[in-house]
């Protein structure tokens, strides 16, 4: 039953998302196109002429692409793991309602962590095959981007999970976009190499995810060497998401367990 319940809750969440895709999809699509058409061909074309202490080996639609995806499952993963744990557990209470059935506690952690898979590989699948439109990326290439991407989304998923679990109202939900998603977004090496920021701010982007989901990232569209060895950059995000993941077991039987 722990399996098939799991199965079931992703399942409800598949049959809501069946009825309220309009309000994701276009963004989910479009989001790829504005910002590569922005900041990478925009931007990029005065990077790429300019000359500036930023040598790159590659024009720079070409470097910024897989760090922008790196950054897209990070915000997917995030908002999934934020607004639809405080439904569940204090607006519409929809986790209660799965709990009048069979369906235990550890069925919806496991479900939730499930579906939050789907949307984040559902956003790497797009916005590769822009990059593929883009000729950032070949479609062999594609194939080897996404895994990283996804497994960097994940690593949101567990802490960000554990911290809506204890939330009491909705005022902790813009808080993190705003101090943690934005900053991050911006200074973990998604734009520009981290050694370009002040030498105390590069060993906070060490601490963070997202740079080791740009360096994998980056690493497996363009070919290049990872600054770290690339198992250890694994091993961080593994960490995230398992860590966040028991920290978020537990917030949810402490919260649902009535």
């Amino acid at each position: 039953m722990a399996t098939s319940g799991s199965l079931l809750f992703v399942e409800r969440n598949a049959r809501v998302y069946r009825r309220t895709w309009r309000g994701s999809v276009i963004s989910t699509f479009m989001n790829p196109i504005l910002y590569l058409l922005a900041m990478g061909l925009g931007l990029g074309s005065l990077v790429d002429d300019g000359g500036g202490s930023v040598q790159l080996d590659f024009d720079y639609l070409t470097f910024l692409a897989p760090g922008l995806l790196a950054a897209a499952t990070m915000m997917t993963a995030t908002g999934e793991s934020l607004y639809p744990v405080m439904a569940g557990m204090k607006w519409n209470k929809y986790y209660y309602d799965a709990l009048a059935t069979p369906i235990s506690i550890r069925n919806i952690v496991v479900g939730h962590f499930g579906w939050v898979t789907v949307r984040i590989l559902f956003t790497a699948v797009v916005f590769t095959g822009v990059m593929v439109a883009f000729g950032t990326i070949s479609p062999a290439t594609a194939l080897l981007v996404i895994p990283p991407s996804v497994l960097g989304g994940l690593a949101f998923a567990g802490p960000i999970s554990a911290y809506a679990a204890q939330l009491e109202n909705e005022t902790g939900l813009s808080t993190v976009f705003r101090f943690v998603i934005t900053p991050l977004f911006l200074f973990s090496g998604t734009f520009y190499p981290i050694d370009q920021l002040p030498n105390w701010m590069e060993p906070v982007a060490y601490v963070t995810p997202l740079w080791h989901a740009v360096e994998t990232t980056r690493s497996a569209a363009l070919g290049i060497e990872t600054a770290w060895a690339p198992a250890l950059h694994y091993l961080v995000l593994v960490a995230f998401l398992l860590g966040g993941a028991v920290v978020a077991d537990r917030l949810f039987h402490r919260r649902l367990n009535v």
